[in-house]
């Protein structure tokens, strides 16, 4: 599986976890772990929420593809 999000790493850079996020946006704990291991994604919007969430720029929770 790619590593699409980079979700985990900014939840621990900012002190939060997966059930804080998945309280914050009336998630399921699952769903955000999901996230978090890049089995699923999240759709744009709800990057967009998480992003705001987080106090970060959307392009923060993306892997850069271009290397």
């Amino acid at each position: 599986m790619a590593n699409i999000n980079r979700l985990k790493v900014v939840l621990v850079e900012k002190g939060k976890t997966g059930r804080w996020l998945a309280n914050e946006l009336g998630k399921s704990n699952c769903t955000v772990s999901k996230w978090c291991s890049n089995s699923i994604q999240p759709d744009l919007q709800t990057l967009d929420k998480i992003s705001k969430l987080l106090d970060v720029n959307i392009k923060d929770l993306l892997v850069d593809n271009k290397e």
